[in-house]
């Protein structure tokens, strides 16, 4: 499964954590303003605002995970399996398909208010990019520094949901999470107050226990009561290294590690993790064998080619020996 988080401190940062069983070959991508989107029922999409995000190059088109553009609009797509429901093509509402659902809003929208009345005219194709990567069921959540918002394809329909977490993570629907919040609103970063009973003394015997009760086990429901109380609560310098640091602490809070969560094929575990600063076009990442920060600047990228550029992401562990 994946956690997708906001944070702001000076800078907005948007990123998220990839879970699952085994990766592709996924690479940092820059899309430049000139490389030409054709769309399945759309048309084409000659030109559009430039991102940057973690992507699956298939024949020269850009798959996007999660992605940035220039104006600081991001958006991530998370595993919803049993839920995701694509439909087929409507002549009344906007026909996109999964994999073309990034790019067709980053392309055009610079702002989380754009993207949100582009989306209400949304129908999402039961259509795959080809016979080997077929539709994967998929939510969204899409956000710029001020708002943001879930989109989720519903058997009703496309559905969207004001996120004011700014956390999202996967099944049951959005709302479900919303809802859970109340049972866990007695959560605080301070001491906890005697409220069991006047008649008993009772007292703290340990920091930390005014968060008993926090899950820590790896379910989406669990992951979006824990990712939001530690996004909501965390404090960080705002200079770049401390607000991105932070971010990651946020993401490790909920990262899989391999070995805890078996599934079919294998075991789930945190395949990489994303933070884009969103006002300077820099997205950084780790990986599960390398912890170390690594970043790709798409300003230093002539964003006005028409070719992406990849770049393969730094995966081997590195270790800086202090003597």
């Amino acid at each position: 499964m994946c956690t997708a988080v906001t944070y702001k401190t000076k800078d907005h940062y948007f990123g998220r954590n990839l879970d699952y069983e085994f990766a592709y070959c996924q690479t940092v991508t820059v899309t430049p303003r000139n490389y030409p989107f054709l769309f399945r029922r759309m048309g084409e999409m000659r030109r559009h605002y430039a991102m940057i995000g973690m992507a699956f190059v298939q024949e020269g088109y850009p798959l996007y995970y999660d992605a940035t553009n220039e104006k600081g609009l991001s958006a991530a797509g998370l595993n919803f399996p049993g839920n995701a429901v694509y439909k087929p093509e409507d002549p009344n509402r906007d026909n996109v398909a999964p994999f073309e659902l990034i790019p067709w809003i980053l392309g055009q929208c610079a702002t989380a208010k754009e993207a949100y009345e582009k989306c209400a005219r949304l129908n999402l194709l039961g259509e795959d990019f080809s016979a080997a990567l077929p539709a994967s069921p998929l939510h969204w959540m899409i956000s710029d520094r001020e708002q943001s918002f879930v989109l989720e394809p519903l058997k009703e329909g496309v559905r969207l949901y004001d996120n004011p977490v700014g956390v999202m993570t996967n099944n049951p629907t959005f709302d479900y999470h919303l809802t859970n919040l109340s049972n866990y609103m007695g959560l605080s970063p301070d001491d906890p107050e005697n409220r069991f009973s006047k008649d008993l003394v009772l007292a703290p015997y340990s920091r930390g226990m005014g968060g008993l009760g926090l899950p820590g086990d790896l379910s989406s429901a669990s992951r979006f009561i824990k990712a939001a109380f530690t996004r909501m609560n965390s404090l960080s310098g705002d200079s770049e290294e401390e607000s991105v640091g932070q971010f990651f602490h946020i993401l490790a809070s909920v990262a899989q590690q391999r070995g805890c969560c078996k599934v079919k094929d294998g075991w789930e575990y945190t395949i990489y993790s994303s933070c884009c600063n969103t006002d300077r076009g820099i997205y950084y990442y780790t990986t599960y064998e390398n912890s170390r920060i690594t970043g790709v600047d798409m300003r230093r990228e002539n964003l006005d080619a028409s070719e992406p550029v990849s770049y393969p992401l730094v995966g081997k562990q590195q270790i800086y020996m202090q003597n």
